[in-house]
């Protein structure tokens, strides 16, 4: 396991690496928190893979594969799906408003001030999906060094608090861009093709089985289906974290095609998650946690040093997601509800306490996935409805928004703790006491002003200034 040690110590010293450089870069608040508002599209498209492909995708992915087979594809490829759809219908106007957070969107489309609702939503959302990624640290640092699952977690954590906490949103594009060409390598290029190799390829798999259902793209349920593509369709069109690399384009264009280029290739990605949980169910089918199955096949599939590359790139997945979630968090607390002038020192306060905060809750909990659908369920149920009507109904008001946005999410979290957070209902109900609760409220209050609608209509179309970007800041 020498090789291996030394691959995955590489990997590592490299990320921190690249905080301390990005530090130098993140001089001011626009650097730190969306890199300059600068990147071009490769560096974009692939900061936007990374940070959508995580430790649920990828630890969680191979593990529906193992369960459900090929339909084990569909969570994943619902968040491409959103990606998509983001780039080609909002992303242009998102970038043109020359903001920070999406409650800042908010307040320019409905006036006054609506972020310590929306912010406290996003805020909640963008914390557990830190502590998703965080917890799946553990798989990693158990098959390396046989350590505990709480040692992993704080191992991982920290390093992704430190780089995040020196360089802001640049040491997160550069480990980004790293962390995407790792995973592209590790489970594209190795695992997959090994994977359904060892099987005994497609037929090998079918024969070793003997259950057809495996390779039913339906496996996993009508229903399960229509939620996923109900939670992380829309969730990925209102996330923070997903916004917040929209911000760092250097121009629409580059928001738009370099975001459909990214939501081709997390398709891909699903793809090949499931196809390697279905070789794993062939090859060892008796694992009791299918969240282990991708540590289980790369110890007994891989060789030395290609194994250490392998869970390099699972690192990589686990890291983009916790690092683009965590400076998210960090700016959603200091703008939307600290709501006082800050600086790059003050944000790195925000975000070293709230990684310390990520990696205690990540410490607790144990299931990634059900950690990722408690994210996206008070996400989708909470602001949807309200973010995605202020972009396409003009009547829509701030007092309907608002009181949307609380009634969403106070039913998906009480749905979730009577029917269970896996279950259907809670994004059902939610979904629908936003929708009716936006639609009457709006219709009963007077109409957005004129003026307000006036300046959000000049934002829309880019025509903000440097100086009233500061002062939305």
């Amino acid at each position: 396991m020498a090789l291996d040690y030394a691959v995955i110590a590489a990997y590592v010293l490299g990320m921190i690496g690249m905080g301390w450089w990005g530090m130098r870069r993140a001089t001011s608040k626009s650097e730190y928190l969306v890199a300059g508002r600068r990147l071009g599209f490769g560096m974009y498209s692939g900061t936007m893979s990374a940070v959508v492909l995580g430790g649920a995708s990828t630890i969680g992915g191979v593990g529906l594969g193992y369960k459900f087979g090929i339909s084990g594809a569909w969570m994943v490829f619902a968040i491409g799906l959103g990606i998509l759809l983001l780039s080609a219908l909002f992303a242009r106007r998102i970038v043109r408003l020359k903001v920070y957070t999406v409650s800042q969107m908010l307040d320019l489309r409905y006036g006054g001030n609506s972020s310590i609702v929306s912010g406290s939503v996003m805020w909640a959302y963008t914390l557990m999906l830190t502590v998703t990624s965080t917890i799946a640290y553990s798989t990693i640092f158990n098959v390396l060094f046989g350590l505990p699952k709480t040692v992993g977690v704080i191992i991982g954590g920290s390093i992704v608090v430190l780089y995040s906490v020196l360089g802001g949103m640049w040491s997160i594009t550069l480990t980004d861009i790293v962390q995407f060409v790792i995973k592209t390598i590790g489970i594209l290029f190795l695992l997959l093709p090994v994977s359904i190799i060892s099987a005994g390829g497609f037929d090998g798999m079918r024969e070793r089985l003997d259950d057809p259902a495996m390779f039913d793209v339906g496996n996993i349920g009508v229903s399960t289906i229509i939620t996923f593509l109900l939670i992380y369709v829309f969730g990925l069109l209102i996330g923070q974290d997903i916004w917040q690399r929209v911000f760092t384009a250097k121009s629409p264009k580059v928001a738009t095609w370099g975001g459909i280029t990214s939501g081709l290739y997390c398709l891909v990605y699903a793809v090949a998650g499931a196809l390697i949980g279905t070789a794993g169910k062939a090859l060892y089918p008796d694992i009791a946690n299918k969240d282990e199955a991708f540590a289980v096949m790369v110890e007994n599939l891989l060789p030395t040093g290609v194994r250490g590359l392998v869970l390099a790139a699972a690192l990589a997945a686990m890291m983009s997601t916790s690092s683009g979630a965590l400076i998210a968090c960090s700016t959603v607390a200091a703008n939307d509800i600290w709501r006082r002038k800050t600086d790059v020192h003050s944000n790195r306060m925000f975000t070293l306490v709230l990684g310390v905060l990520a990696i205690g809750i990540a410490v607790v909990l144990n299931d990634v996935v059900a950690a990722l659908t408690v994210a996206y369920n008070i996400l989708v149920g909470g602001l949807l409805v309200a973010i995605i009507g202020g972009l396409v109904w003009k009547r829509g008001t701030r007092v309907g928004a608002m009181v949307s946005m609380a009634v969403g999410a106070l039913t998906s979290i009480t749905f979730m703790i009577v029917d269970g957070v896996l279950a259907d209902s809670p994004i059902y109900y939610s979904l629908g006491a936003s929708f009716v609760t936006y639609v009457v409220v709006s219709l009963a209050t007077p109409a957005t002003s004129p003026e307000v609608l006036a300046n959000w209509e000049r934002r829309v179309a880019g025509e903000a200034s440097d100086e009233e970007e500061l002062v939305n800041a």
